[in-house]
Order: C-alpha cells, then structure tokens, then sequence
C-alpha cells in the first residue's frame, strides 16, 4: 500500500474523532429557522484548539488527496 493512501486514512479517522468531539448547540429547531435568543458563543479553551486542530488536520487531508491525484 503506497504511503500517501495509509496517511489519508490516519487522517480520515482523526478528522471523524475531532468533529465527532465538537459540541453543537445546534438541534432541529435551528435547521427550520428558530432563533436561539441571539446569543452568540465564543470557543474558548479546549474547544478552540480542538476546533484549530480539525480545520488543520481537514487542509492537510485536502492536501494529501491533491498530491495524490496528481502523483
């Protein structure tokens, strides 16, 4: 198996496990539109680099799949 499929399945499983950990506040009633009172949450603390780390870990695997395509 080439080196470049085994990393983006490494990655795979580690962008699931970081967006399976996110909380999200966000329930049915959002999805049709009702408001949430207008209160608007900052990440902070572990939730923050959880957060930079899922977008990280998404560019390199867009990144890895690219190279792969080109190889």
């Amino acid at each position: 198996m080439d080196w470049i499929a085994i990393i983006q399945i490494v990655l795979s499983v580690i962008l699931i496990v970081l967006i399976l950990m996110q909380r999200s506040d966000a329930g049915v009633g959002s999805a049709f539109g009702s408001d949430d009172g207008g209160l608007k949450r900052t990440r902070r603390g572990a939730e923050r680099a959880i957060f930079l780390f899922t977008i990280i870990v998404a560019i390199a695997f867009v990144v890895l799949s690219v190279v792969s395509l080109l190889k």
